[in-house]
């Protein structure tokens, strides 16, 4: 079986990660796979830069032919010559992963899928809404868009077309041969009662490595940082610290209610970009790494960390509280998305209210003030990843869909 993945990135953020990692598992399964991908910093035959046609897409955005008329994505005429490649020719199925970062004709769907079956992954919720990663408190998606709350919302447009972006998507789809893959509980839920509910919609985690994540000693893991002896630490980690939706903010709010006693015997750890503009609107000692790529060190931020923090506002299966999880640390967030899949009350964390910045303190002050509390939770964390998201169980699990969806036994 030939499978060819198609993806923003091959590990260029979380969803990018998600589908590296299962084209990772797929060949680790003797499967012969291959990723076409929008930006690729990896060296190897199995992954390529997705087609494109520089000088026309350019031309096209000039004059405004998608982002000026609000319809992001429709100039990436690359698309259109994917049945052209190699991997494309080979492939047996298709599975697409995020297409909205910039390089994918979502038109292009219907005729990519004409003579090939298609698993499509969500991320998020751009897939069926009218332009926005994430509608948070809007349900227009439901009934077809138009008039948007939020068109600065990730990926944001310039020009109000939302009812008309929500409508091509249904037309493509229309026209399409897909069956839907959502990590998240919450997302298939989304999705069950979105445009693409014409489709069979399966529920698959994503996987992580348990190997390069996993629990390391804590006290050499903080020598190697040079936090302090006989500290506390308390993790907080995105992508860019400065995204709204990640809760920068949240956590301040969070922090600001700690009872003094406990800052002041506490270490906060950030990896991400941004986190040299914490440490002084934190109030207390701040050990910034910056944006970390490597599991290794990345494995060894969370093993240095009694509790991670993290104050999304929304989230599908965040791929921070995954790491956090197979290493076993500990989890404070909001019940929000697909949080609640990963951060189970009393078992792996603290889940708070979603936006109360008081109540995640709450968690974050029980946690950190509970040394038995902590350890079973981090043993529980250690064994659900186990249990639940091995790299060998995820690429199994979209193995059978690939079977299933090609009729094989």
């Amino acid at each position: 079986m030939n499978v060819l993945l198609i993806n923003q990135s091959d590990i260029a953020g979380g969803a990018a990660l998600a589908g590296y990692r299962l084209h990772q598992g797929l060949l680790a399964q003797g499967i012969d796979s291959h990723l076409l991908a929008g930006t690729v910093k990896t060296n190897s035959d199995r992954v390529k830069v997705f087609p494109r046609r520089g000088k026309i897409e350019k031309q096209l955005q000039v004059l405004g032919f998608a982002s000026g008329f609000g319809l992001n994505e429709l100039n990436y005429i690359g698309t259109f010559s994917v049945p052209q490649h190699n991997f494309y020719k080979s492939a047996d199925i298709l599975n697409f992963h995020n297409l909205h970062t910039g390089y994918f004709n979502y038109l292009g769907i219907s005729s990519l899928t004409k003579n090939k079956p298609a698993v499509f992954t969500l991320h998020d919720m751009w897939a069926f809404t009218g332009h926005c990663s994430y509608s948070y408190d809007c349900q227009r998606w439901k009934t077809g868009c138009g008039k948007c709350p939020y068109p600065n919302t990730y990926p944001p447009v310039s020009k109000d077309n939302t009812n008309l972006e929500w409508k091509l998507k249904n037309w493509t789809y229309s026209r399409s041969n897909l069956n839907i893959v959502a990590p998240s509980k919450w997302l298939y839920e989304q999705a069950q009662q979105s445009m693409l509910s014409r489709f069979p919609i399966h529920h698959i985690p994503n996987g992580i490595d348990t190997e390069a994540y996993q629990p390391v000693d804590r006290e050499l893991c903080r020598s190697m940082l040079d936090i302090p002896p006989g500290k506390k630490v308390l993790m907080f980690g995105a992508e860019s610290l400065k995204d709204a939706r990640k809760g920068g903010d949240l956590l301040l709010k969070a922090l600001s209610c700690l009872p003094k006693s406990l800052k002041a015997e506490t270490v906060l750890l950030t990896i991400g970009n941004g986190g040299e503009t914490i440490p002084k609107a934190a109030e207390m000692q701040t050990v910034n790494l910056g944006f970390v790529g490597g599991d290794r060190l990345k494995s060894v931020a969370y093993s240095a960390a009694d509790l991670l923090v993290f104050p999304t506002r929304a989230d599908n299966l965040p791929l921070v509280l995954q790491e956090s999880l197979a290493c076993g640390t500990p989890m404070v967030s909001f019940k929000v998305g697909g949080v609640p899949d990963l951060v189970r009350p009393g078992i792996t964390g603290y889940l708070a209210t979603a936006e109360d910045a008081e109540d995640m303190s709450k968690g974050i002050v029980e946690l950190l003030e509970d040394d038995k509390l902590r350890e079973q939770m981090s043993k529980n964390c250690r064994a659900i990843a186990l249990q639940e998201y091995g790299l060998e169980i995820y690429a199994q699990r979209y193995i059978a869909l690939y079977k299933q969806v090609l009729g094989l036994k």
